[in-house]
């Protein structure tokens, strides 16, 4: 009995230890409350409740300097579940506080509340962003995090005179989680579309019942030079963003630095944050602000949200404003894909000593995963059923009943299975007119990667369907390095000749261009449980998604931290994808499961 106590004991200081070790850079530490509750809100001539964070659209700002470490509990005083992801955080070993509903944990349920321990990397700094991971609730539970450069050191460039933050969302006029409840209820019906864009959470003043109340005004003064941090908080929706008569000098993407680039407008895709310089060397004056959606589906489709957000950058000082604002003659059209392509490669990272590029050269692991919109068909109460998916080759992800990371981290068989595969199922002309019958599969199966593996994935975009588009791919826990990208089908001997491997961009969310291919390299140093997925909340709903699992190393600080003293249980099925077919799953995921 003695002796089992020891050893009781042993393991709790040896559990202490490993969670300490990850704190190896000093820091402060912060500690934030999120209540969760409905608040009325009142845009497009009506009012409705939605779930936010501490009353307010967008969310609270974490703020902090690199090397800090953050704790935030999470208050659930909604009617609905939720988990909250810490975007772009690498979260160093610690997979538990990561957020996917069904992949990391399981929601906080109405009444309860959990804290999350957010665990940056060493190296990140610049802006990422926390939103709801569960459902489509995002899109009203979200907030900027900003990571300044550690105390007693400075940006790589000129300090600004002073910053901005920029979130791009989406409004829906109805209930959202009603809406969508309603739509996958139904076979091949669409998820439901939002009925304008917000800047910091105001429309403009291009829309209905709008006014000087319901549009965003950032003031500066005339020869100063500015920090604005964007970040793409849309649901569905590739944006382009351009201020009127100020240029825009990029310095960052997703938490890391870039090499200075000028540019009259961005495009900026779902999950992603861009850090851009403005200086105010205008006439003294009002100019807009604006974003719209870059439409890459068929151009022949009319059906999408065609409004556009504003808000005004005022100069200080005295001088007669106009009755109208000057507005951007630099922001692409909707169907404008020349312009997105242009902008795809403008970016570098900064590559210096401070911050140096570590880009995988042996590679040990190479995947080619397609991207692909199809159908699936299944036995669903006895008639056999085909329903729209999205899956990466060929496979539609599935969440299961318990989250994978218990299932992986206890040994529990039977939720997984680690036969993702690493190439699609069957080749032909990805980016052409002709293509095989539906060869989607449903199934819930990942990747296994060993600890420090070299990792190169080609991402393929296919025109399945004829429903070519781009897709916005977002790894959890990683950030990679886009050593290429093309249109056409990807050329295996020629392709690579071209790679970026001196000073290319470091993302954790990279667009797959629509009937094109992208190049990704990352190390695989940060073990734990890790979910790829379309940041498209349509195509992630209808299975665009796989999981990771890094292995751990030899040693207890390169191994996945022990749980949490708590952890929220699985008592319900995830609410999204295509959950109410569970039928489907015998006859379809036959492979040995874990």
């Amino acid at each position: 009995m003695l002796g089992s106590k020891s050893f009781f004991l042993e393991v709790i200081v040896l559990a202490l230890l490993s969670r300490m070790l990850v704190f190896v850079v000093e820091g402060d530490t912060h500690y934030y409350d999120f209540v969760l509750k409905e608040t009325n809100f009142t845009r497009l001539c009506s009012t409705k409740s939605m779930m936010t964070v501490n009353d307010s659209f967008p969310g609270p700002v974490i703020r902090i300097h690199r090397g800090d470490r953050v704790y935030v509990n999470v208050h659930n005083e909604d009617d609905f579940g939720v988990t909250i992801h810490w975007h772009g955080v690498k979260q160093t070993r610690n997979s538990w506080s990561d957020g996917p509903d069904h992949i990391t944990q399981c929601k906080i349920e109405p009444g309860t509340n959990f804290t999350y321990e957010v665990i940056f990397g060493n190296d990140q700094e610049g802006t990422l962003w926390w939103h709801a991971h569960s459902d489509w609730t995002r899109a009203s539970v979200h907030g900027a995090i900003v990571v300044l450069p550690a105390e007693g050191t400075t940006y790589p460039y000129p300090e600004p005179d002073g910053e901005e933050l920029i979130i791009l969302g989406t409004w829906y006029v109805g209930d959202l989680n009603e809406m969508l409840e309603e739509d996958l209820s139904i076979p091949n019906i669409t998820t439901p579309k939002s009925d304008a864009y917000t800047i910091n959470g105001q429309l403009g003043d291009l829309v209905a019942c709008s006014g000087s109340e319901t549009i965003h005004r950032w003031s500066v003064d005339y020869g100063k030079t500015y920090l604005l941090r964007i970040v793409n908080a849309a649901i569905n929706s590739e944006l382009f963003f351009a201020i009127s008569q100020h240029n825009l000098t990029i310095v960052g993407t997703d938490g890391t630095y870039t090499k200075p680039t000028v540019t009259s407008y961005i495009m900026i895709d779902p999950g992603q944050t861009i850090d851009v310089l403005v200086t105010a060397n205008q006439s003294p004056s009002q100019y807009y602000m604006a974003a719209r959606q870059f439409v890459s589906f068929d151009p022949t489709v009319t059906d999408f949200n065609n409004m556009t957000a504003t808000a005004i950058l005022q100069y200080r000082g005295n001088y007669t404003p106009p009755d109208i604002p000057s507005f951007p003659t630099t922001l692409p059209s909707f169907h404008d894909l020349d312009s997105a392509l242009r902008f795809l490669p403008l970016l570098r990272s900064l590559a210096s000593p401070e911050h140096p590029v570590n880009v995988p050269i042996d590679i040990t692991t190479r995947m080619y995963i397609t991207t692909e919109m199809s159908v699936v068909n299944f036995i669903f109460e006895g008639s056999e059923i085909s329903h729209i998916a999205a899956s990466l080759n060929n496979i539609s992800f599935m969440d299961p009943s318990s989250d994978i990371l218990l299932a992986y981290y206890r040994h529990i068989k039977g939720v997984y299975t680690t036969d993702f595969p690493d190439y699609p199922p069957s080749s032909y002309n990805f980016t052409g007119d002709d293509w095989p019958s539906s060869i989607t599969k449903l199934a819930t199966k990942v990747k296994v990667l060993n600890y420090n593996e070299s990792v190169e994935i080609i991402f393929q975009g296919t025109n399945m369907l004829d429903e070519a588009e781009d897709h916005p791919l977002h790894l959890h826990g990683y950030t990679f390095y886009v050593v290429g990208m093309g249109r056409g089908n990807f050329n295996n001997e020629t392709d690579p000749k071209w790679y970026n491997l001196v000073d290319p961009p470091e993302r954790n969310t990279i667009v797959v261009p629509k009937n094109g291919w992208v190049a990704l390299r990352f190390r695989a140093n940060n073990p734990g449980v890790w979910l790829w997925h379309c940041h498209f909340d349509k195509h992630f709903t209808w299975g665009m998604a796989t999981v990771f699992i890094v292995k751990n190393g030899k040693t207890p600080e390169t191994s996945l931290l022990p749980p949490p003293a708590y952890m929220p249980p699985c008592t319900l099925p995830s609410p999204i994808r295509l959950e109410d077919f569970e039928e489907s799953i015998e006859i379809i995921n036959t492979s040995p499961v874990i």
